[in-house]
């Protein structure tokens, strides 16, 4: 996905204070400095739905890369889809805005997104704790997360 001639944003999500939940920004610097590319930019971020896609504006090709609490295993890696509701649909409360549901609206905003956006979920154990760094669990797991990305751009 990482073309020299299109600009990329590489996009990590999370908060750096609640456990795992900051392991998207840390996928995404590392990702970001093993890649070396100078049309690729990182940009860490604690947001979402609508305030993310403003953060997209003016780039050819996105990667998204943020938390998931799921029923996987720790450290698995999900590319994510809007699940079973059409691009066309967009919920009837902001409350439930995230990153689908900002896209279409931003298209239906006429923002010039990314032709190309990938979002990525790496499943954690614990997003809600209030502390600094990955549970030992995931932190083992975190190099194969990293390598993963880099084979899929």
């Amino acid at each position: 996905m990482v073309d020299e001639l299109k600009r990329t944003l590489l996009v990590g999500l999370g908060n750096p204070l609640m456990s795992d939940d900051a392991v998207g920004l840390l996928v995404a610097r590392e990702v970001h400095r093993r890649l070396g590319n100078p049309t690729v930019e990182l940009r860490e971020a604690s947001v979402a739905g609508i305030e993310l896609m403003e953060l997209l504006v003016g780039y050819d090709h996105a990667v998204v890369i943020d938390a998931i609490q799921t029923d996987g295993q720790v450290g698995e890696l999900r590319h994510l889809n809007p699940g079973g509701r059409s691009w066309g649909e967009l919920p009837d409360n902001a409350h439930r805005f995230g990153v689908f549901e900002g896209l279409e609206l931003s298209r239906r905003l006429g923002l010039e997104l990314p032709e190309k956006v990938i979002v990525l979920g790496v499943e954690v154990a614990d997003p809600y704790t209030f502390a600094e760094g990955l549970t030992p669990e995931l932190a083992e797991k975190l190099p194969g997360v990293v390598e993963e990305v880099l084979r899929l751009l």
